[in-house]
């Protein structure tokens, strides 16, 4: 056990260096657009010279945005973990291989928030692993263990709504998939833990937190914490 405690602070001492490795590529097309700017615009009046560095800058950080948040998906969708369903144990290469994956979902999240809700955006969770029907509509950047989260169509989720796949208990890693069917709705600021199921048409109102492994029937309203069916899909409050 000893040896795979220092295994484990050895790959996690690791992790710095190797963020700054990711940005550092990642920034690789924004300077060089930004020095080929440069190239240009010393030869130019001194206003001139400087709304364009301004603006080639400006465009430099967006471009290193982009790229940054592209290949964190693309990263983190080749190295994530294909694990099904169930416990692991937490001192375990299992544990550590998801965490790692983790990262690139954190190193994203530096410029994630500035591209959601975009197509951009889906388009790193798909990368990412995410399974996200038609004209779905992501607000939030913290659709977090994206391989483990299956979307249907015309699904909305709510600005800073946060979807979790994993949970940490009793000494073990317990990965849950969680799946929400055609036009649901889950709402800003919400939480939806492991496990859960969210019928087609479903509603859970903002700020609401779904305990883990909760199933709700198609056309339902749940609100609160934790959150309970405030609405029944015939529009009738539960008894």
């Amino acid at each position: 056990m000893k040896s795979f405690e220092v295994v484990q602070n050895v790959l996690t001492s690791l992790i710095i260096p190797f963020l700054g490795i990711i940005v550092g590529i990642a920034a690789i097309p924004g300077v060089w657009i930004f020095l080929e700017a440069r190239t240009y615009l010393v030869e130019q009046e001194y206003w001139m010279e400087l709304v364009g560095t301004g603006i080639s800058l400006g465009l430099a950080c967006i471009v290193w945005g982009l790229t940054l948040v592209l290949m964190s998906g693309l990263l983190g969708g080749l190295f994530r973990p294909r694990l099904e369903p169930g416990r692991y144990p937490l001192r375990s290469f299992v544990t550590i291989q998801w965490a790692w994956s983790m990262v690139f979902h954190r190193v994203a999240i530096l410029f994630l928030p500035m591209l959601v809700p975009s197509f951009v955006g889906t388009i790193y969770y798909r990368m990412a692993g995410a399974k996200i029907g038609s004209g779905c509509q992501i607000n939030s950047p913290h659709l977090n263990d994206a391989g483990s989260v299956v979307l249907g169509d015309g699904v909305v989720i709510g600005g800073n709504a946060i979807i979790n796949a994993h949970l940490v208990e009793k000494g073990e890693l317990v990965m849950a998939p969680v799946k929400i069917g055609n036009g649901a709705l889950i709402g800003g600021n919400s939480t939806v833990q492991p496990g859960c199921t969210i019928g087609e048409g479903a509603v859970i109102a903002n700020r609401a937190v779904l305990p883990k492994w909760t199933d709700i029937p198609a056309g339902e309203v749940w609100g609160g914490v934790p959150a309970k069916c405030i609405r029944l899909a015939d529009g009738t409050k539960p008894e």
